[in-house]
């Protein structure tokens, strides 16, 4: 009688992970091109105001943003008039000098300096006195390119 041997080891193969690595990385690079950081956290309420004449402003060269608006919920300790942002804090309107020196020194190349544009989003409940001081200070840093930052809709809804 011839004797059958029978398999025990009927089990399926081990899966190939040789193309694991190349998959890996190709996941890290589509979520390094795809990821947006983001720029500030905001301290202050923030609506900007609405406006029907918008145009775009292409981010060709640097910006820099100024937010100005009352402080949000978890920072009334700070009052409820209108404060000024600069980067992730709060800042006093003396401040807006040196914070333009400081956004001047970190572009990459000196030939970006006369192209630097300041950004103001301003709540639309914040008083005008504020973005004259604003303005003002601007003036004597030298940074005489400004950009009002609007919502899209009818300037009647404001």
């Amino acid at each position: 009688m011839s004797k059958f041997k029978s398999k025990k080891d009927n089990a399926l193969p081990a899966v190939n992970t040789a193309s694991l690595p190349d998959i890996v990385f190709m996941l890290l690079f589509f979520f390094m091109v795809v990821t947006v950081m983001r720029e500030d956290t905001l301290l202050i309420e923030n609506r900007l105001p609405l406006a029907d004449q918008v145009e775009k402003l292409e981010k060709k060269y640097p910006i820099s943003y100024i937010y100005a608006g009352k402080p949000a919920r978890g920072y009334e300790k700070f009052g409820t008039e209108a404060r000024l942002q600069l980067n992730d804090k709060f800042a006093d309107i003396s401040e807006i000098q040196a914070f333009i020196s400081s956004e001047r020194q970190n572009l990459l190349t000196e030939d970006l300096i006369p192209y630097m544009t300041v950004s103001l989003k301003v709540d639309k409940e914040a008083n005008m006195g504020i973005v004259g001081d604003i303005k003002q200070e601007l003036r004597e840093a030298n940074a005489l390119k400004i950009n009002y930052s609007v919502g899209t809709g009818s300037a009647l809804d404001n």
